[in-house]
């Protein structure tokens, strides 16, 4: 199945980049988005976790930008290539999270290109639905395009994209970062929220909600909640369960228009 039309994001976000093999020698061009200002410089004493790490001053770095599909080979996969080298930490909020860690986009010194995309051209991590700047999101989307069309890593299990007709299997995925792909039958608006809706069943079948404040940004990048109506699409969040599974929209990238139609 594929992409149509990203709306918002660049022609970057379509492009499939090839013979990527190691953090220093990917294009450069997958990271031409998230070139924000240096935030910061270390050296790389450990991984923490599967997008964390820690300097040899003692900070600790969160790897913005990513959802990590597979923890164990990401964390494998960063230490290898990060623990005790030098990288510059770039972005435009470094605000530590609640847990004290500075969220960043790392680059290893001479490089580019941030870990962030190389984790997801591996197919072991997934763009985020947090990310606000369009034209970093759409060079981390290239390097997860380059992953679902060889099917790496993760892309490589049929199950990694959700049916939107198959609300049980979604509803599996409580409270994590999901993927999900089908045709929307439905647009209502109930109060403040519009509901876009892939079954009849309101009660059990999966849905998008956005609120009215968001509303306007949709409209703004041509992706009115009405004009989805009837249109197959590729959604991206965080899955909750009220009565029937649910994303809910907050950031235009979220989306992406599919074929078939």
């Amino acid at each position: 199945m594929q992409t149509l039309s990203m709306q918002i994001l660049p022609t970057l976000a379509r492009s499939i980049l090839l013979g990527c093999t190691t953090l220093l020698a990917c294009s450069a061009s997958h990271a031409a988005g998230c070139n924000f200002e240096i935030q910061g410089e270390g050296r790389v004493a450990a991984v923490v976790d599967a997008r964390s790490l820690r300097l040899d001053d003692g900070r600790e770095v969160r790897l913005a930008g990513i959802e990590v599909a597979d923890r164990a080979k990401a964390m494998a996969a960063l230490t290898a290539q990060l623990v005790g080298r030098d990288v510059t930490l770039r972005g435009q909020d470094d605000t530590p999270d609640r847990y004290g860690r500075q969220p960043a986009y790392a680059f290893l010194k001479g490089s580019e290109t941030p870990v962030q995309s190389e984790l997801l051209r591996q197919g072991l991590a997934l763009v985020s639905s947090e990310i606000a700047d369009k034209d970093c999101a759409a060079a981390l989307m290239a390097a997860e395009s380059e992953a679902r069309t060889a099917r790496s890593g993760t892309w490589a299990e049929a199950t990694v994209i959700k049916n939107a007709e198959s609300p049980d299997d979604i509803l599996a995925g409580i409270g994590r970062f999901t993927v999900v792909e089908g045709r929307v039958l439905t647009v209502r608006q109930a109060g403040a929220t519009t509901y876009l809706n892939f079954g009849r069943n309101w009660t059990r079948d999966f849905a998008l909600t956005i609120s009215r404040r968001i509303v306007p940004a949709f409209e703004a990048a041509g992706l009115s909640p009405k004009s989805l109506e009837n249109r197959r699409i590729r959604v991206r969040g965080w899955v909750e369960a009220r009565r029937g599974p649910r994303i809910e929209l907050l950031r235009v990238g979220q989306i992406e228009l599919l074929g078939g139609n």
